[in-house]
C-alpha cells in the first residue's frame, strides 16, 4: 500500500515542510493536512471499474487463427466487436436465468445459456460462418436478454395486480419460445458436424463389413 501511494506521502511531507518554513499556525496546518487526507480518502483509494464492453486485446493465437481463415483486418474487427457484444449478452442471460424459479425452470427445459455458450465457441472456431448464426446473434439472443431483463424488473414490483400477473405469464411463454429457438440455433449450426459423423460411420461400417468378408473361415 505504501509503495502504491508514495507520491501522496511525499506530497504531504512537502506541504508540512512548506508551512513549517512559512511560519503558519499549527491549527491551519492541521486543517490543511486533514483536508488533504479527506480528499485522499475519497479519491485516492477508488479502483477504476473494468469496462465490460471494452474490446479485449487480440491474442497472437487468435490473430493467426483468423488470418488462416482468410479474414481481412476489417472482417476480424467486425467479428470481434460482434462476439464481444454477444459475450456480454450471454453473461447477462446467464445471470437473468437464475433470478426467478420460472426462469430457472425454462433454463432447465431448453438450456439456452448452455446452447448460447456452445454456439459462441463454435463461432470462434469457424469465424467465417458468422452469417449462419445471424438469427441467434441479432434476434433471438438479444430479444431473450431484453425480455428477461424486463420480466425480472416487473416481477420485483412490490404490488402486483391482475394485469401484472397476466403480463408476467405472457412474458414467460415468449421467453420459453425464445429459449427454445436459441437451443435450435445451436443444433442447426452444428448439424453439419452430425452429418459428417454420419458419413464417417457409414464408411466405417462398409469397411468393417468388407473386412469381415475377407476373414478366412477356420
Amino acid at each position: 500500500m505504501i509503495k502504491k501511494n508514495w507520491k501522496w506521502i511525499v506530497g504531504l511531507l512537502l506541504v508540512i515542510l512548506f508551512f513549517s518554513y512559512n511560519d503558519v499556525s499549527i491549527i491551519s496546518m492541521i486543517l490543511l493536512i486533514g483536508a488533504v487526507l479527506l480528499i485522499w480518502g475519497l479519491f485516492g483509494f477508488r479502483k477504476k471499474t473494468k469496462d465490460k464492453t471494452a474490446l479485449p486485446n487480440l491474442s497472437d493465437k487468435l490473430a493467426t487463427h483468423y488470418s488462416e481463415n482468410g479474414m481481412t483486418p476489417s472482417e476480424i474487427s467486425f467479428f470481434r466487436e460482434t462476439m464481444n457484444q454477444t459475450k456480454n449478452e450471454i453473461e447477462q442471460l446467464e445471470k437473468n436465468m437464475y433470478e426467478t424459479a420460472k426462469l430457472k425452470a425454462i433454463d432447465l427445459r431448453h438450456e439456452p445459456v448452455k446452447a448460447a455458450k456452445g454456439l459462441f465457441k463454435e463461432l470462434v472456431k469457424e469465424p467465417t460462418r458468422l452469417h449462419d448464426a445471424s438469427q441467434f446473434l441479432y434476434t433471438h439472443l438479444p430479444n431473450l436478454v431484453d425480455l428477461t431483463n424486463k420480466y425480472i424488473e416487473i416481477n420485483e414490483h412490490e404490488i402486483k395486480n391482475k394485469q401484472t400477473y397476466q403480463k408476467l405469464e405472457e412474458s414467460t411463454q415468449i421467453i420459453d419460445q425464445l429459449a427454445s429457438l436459441v437451443a435450435k440455433d445451436y443444433q442447426d449450426f452444428v448439424s453439419e458436424d452430425l452429418e459428417d459423423i454420419d458419413v464417417e460411420i457409414s464408411v466405417a461400417k462398409q469397411s468393417l463389413k468388407r473386412d469381415n468378408k475377407d476373414v478366412p473361415e477356420e
